[in-house]
């Protein structure tokens, strides 16, 4: 045999190796095509439907009692009960693997069927009582050359004892056995542990529901079972630990009265600059307290008492006590404050508790919440959710996605500005998983650490754990700006309030405000855009101020004192530099809602006069640049006018490059010439 033969003959069998071992189609079940019953224990939700049939394994690798799974309507039925599956297409049919996730056995037969929809036996096996919990049934047909598109399994109920429960179904055209996988993210933490955070925080009770402030310097957490508690040791308080300069947690102290008292108290979510906390249940001045969620305010005293943030229907049509449950919800509301996502059980649930998404409203209220979806949400339990400073990346807890115990801990990120469209969630792997429940993690604006509530290996009961997370793990990185707002003329801090738009739609993302009394302020903005932030106070021109973040990708810290100037005669204000592209006298749109604020204050003050001053850089003839720098104060002017200013309170004076403010050396120095000004004459 010449050389060529055998490197054609060794590339053939590499051909057909790799097509074998690398490129077995497996396809799961993803319609029901009929089925002799199923069992529904519950009003609401789809628990053990034949639908839980239907894609990946939600159990799998794990065995045991799942609602994720389809379940014949009675345990130890005389009758058979059967399920027929579809696939998306045909394949050539190698192998069949059967998910039996609870009291495994009871398939008797299992029938195929081709595109004409004749039926093939391709196993029969007397139904017995296993020892093992659950299996992946596999079953490799006899039949050569068989082109499947349908499965039919057959069981006999009374021969396996309690309720017979099925995962998932698949088909595959090799022979490789099919295996259920759990989804674990990317970049798994292998090369860290988990650390129990001690005993300046854990106790011999239960420590759950940790929140670390966005500056990663107070965490905050739920404590129960715990003689140091305002009410019971039972019931749940506040408590919290600071971080030392030496970068040591303190003992925890009690966050004490008016936030804890007598009832269960928890602490769900904190803004971005830490001056507002949300806490579960709301409070009635008797000290009783019911479903719901207030929030509480920072001040030089402590913080104030939990006052009510209502959402639109929460309970809805149904009622938990109904079935002699307690209700309850877990919230995470954005470091925003604009958006909530809530899990609480509703008609609409999938099973057990399931995860909405709110908004806020107008009038200060929450909107009636709206599911999620079922790429997040199972007939089992989705809780804990933390929603990152990203506004986009959800971690949360579930038993009934694939995981390695009792509740394992999830990442999903959002796909777009629906808020029900999210990605696949993957199981953030054994360092923070175990066999154990795992829940309520949180994440500070710098992303190194995760901070979660953990079963195994701890002093009480629940314990607080963190672990350094991996770049793949962590929410997409964001900028912190902080600063003081003071008055121009005296440097004094003043308080005011400060909001960020998108430069792009003058949309309102984010709100703060600045009291002294309680220190700087602090927004968190996510990157890759730009953003205009505009303080405010009565009395004062607002002032705005530009947040260029389009080009950045990493972690970035911004000092940004912000000052007022006083509404007065003779006040001189600049107006954003940005206002005009280069060798335009057209005004930008996202410049529109600065003018706004002219509009605003003129309005406010019916008999102020103002004077309108242009300006240019020094590229180009100087008599084009007056003309340029007359062309944009009448833009302004237009737009005053247009928003029913009238023209004699205006005044205007074109100056070309005459009254540079800034070096014309650079592009990013003469845009700061190019400006219009205005000067209050009367008021």
């Amino acid at each position: 045999m010449t050389k060529s033969i055998l490197i054609k003959a060794f590339l053939l069998f590499l051909t057909i190796f790799a097509d074998e071992a690398f490129c077995q189609q497996i396809l799961w079940a993803n319609k029901v095509l009929g089925y002799s019953s199923e069992y529904r224990p519950a009003q609401y939700g789809h628990a053990f439907r034949s639908k839980q049939i239907l894609g990946i394994p939600n159990k799998l690798p794990d065995f045991g009692n799942s609602p994720c799974a389809w379940s014949p309507a009675e345990a130890d039925g005389r009758n058979e009960e059967w399920i027929k599956v579809g696939f998306e297409k045909t394949i050539s049919l190698k192998q069949v693997a059967i998910a039996e996730n609870f009291n495994p056995g009871a398939i008797a037969r299992v029938y195929a069927y081709d595109e004409s929809g004749k039926e093939f036996l391709i196993s029969e096996t007397p139904a017995t009582q296993l020892s093992v919990k659950g299996r992946m049934l596999r079953i490799f047909p006899k039949q050569q050359n068989l082109l499947a598109n349908a499965i039919k399994i057959v069981m006999q109920p009374s021969k396996v004892s309690g309720f017979n429960q099925v995962d998932a179904i698949a088909i595959s055209d090799g022979v490789k056995p099919v295996e259920a996988v759990i989804n674990v993210a990317k970049g798994p933490l292998t090369t860290t542990k988990r650390e129990n955070m001690g005993a300046a925080i854990n106790s011999t009770g239960q420590e759950v529901a940790p929140i670390i402030s966005p500056d990663g310097k107070t965490l905050y957490f739920t404590r129960s079972n715990f003689v140091g508690n305002v009410g019971s040791p039972k019931s749940q308080d506040i408590w919290f630990s600071t971080l030392s300069e030496k970068n040591v947690w303190g003992p925890a102290v009690n966050l004490g009265p008016p936030i804890n008292n007598f009832g269960d108290n928890a602490i769900t979510s904190i803004s971005a600059d830490g001056k507002t906390i949300y806490v579960i249940n709301i409070y009635r001045p008797d000290g009783t307290m019911e479903l719901g969620l207030s929030r509480s305010f920072q001040t030089k005293t402590g913080w104030t008492f939990p006052k009510e943030y209502r959402i639109n229907n929460l309970r809805e049509n149904y009622n938990a006590n109904q079935k002699g449950e307690a209700e309850s919800m877990e919230t995470t509301v954005s470091p925003y404050g604009n958006v909530m996502i809530i899990s609480v059980q509703r008609s609409d649930t999938e099973g057990k508790k399931d995860l909405y998404v709110s908004f806020l409203q107008s009038d200060d209220t929450w909107s009636e919440p709206r599911h999620l979806g079922n790429v997040i949400n199972t007939a089992d339990y989705e809780g804990t959710p933390f929603l990152a400073l990203d506004n986009k990346t959800l971690y949360f807890s579930s038993q009934g996605h694939s995981g390695y115990g009792d509740g394992d801990l999830f990442v999903t990120r959002r796909l777009d500005d629906t808020w029900i469209n999210w990605s696949q969630p993957e199981n953030l792997g054994p360092a923070i998983n175990t066999s154990l429940w795992d829940a309520y993690i949180n994440i500070p604006a710098t992303g190194d650490y995760a901070y979660f509530s953990a079963s195994e290996k701890v002093v009480g009961q629940e314990d607080i754990f963190r672990v350094r997370l991996t770049p793949e793990l962590r929410p997409d990185p964001v900028a912190i700006v902080t600063g003081n707002i003071m008055e121009a003329e005296t440097n004094k801090p003043l308080r005011s309030d400060l909001i960020a738009e998108f430069k792009k739609n003058n949309e309102v993302f984010t709100k703060a405000t600045f009291d002294p009394e309680t220190g700087e302020y602090r927004i968190i903005l996510p990157l890759k855009e730009i953003y205009r932030i505009t303080a405010s106070e009565k009395g004062y021109f607002p002032f705005t101020e530009e947040i260029n973040l389009s080009l950045d990708s990493t972690l970035k810290t911004i000092r940004k004192d912000l000052y007022l100037t006083p509404i007065k005669a003779g006040q001189q204000i600049r107006l954003s530099s940005t206002m005009f592209a280069q060798s335009s006298a057209e005004v930008i749109r996202s410049s529109y809602a600065e003018l706004d604020r002219i509009v605003k204050a003129m309005t406010e003050y019916p008999e102020m006069e103002i004077l309108l001053e242009g300006h240019t850089d020094n590229q180009g003839e100087v008599q084009k640049n007056v003309k340029l720098a007359e062309d944009r104060v009448q833009q302004v002017k237009k737009y005053l006018l247009s928003k029913g200013i009238v023209a004699k309170r205006i005044q205007t004076k074109a100056w070309g490059p005459a009254k540079p403010i800034a070096s014309n050396l650079t592009e990013q120095t003469r845009q700061k010439n190019r400006r219009v000004e205005f000067t209050i004459l009367k008021i």
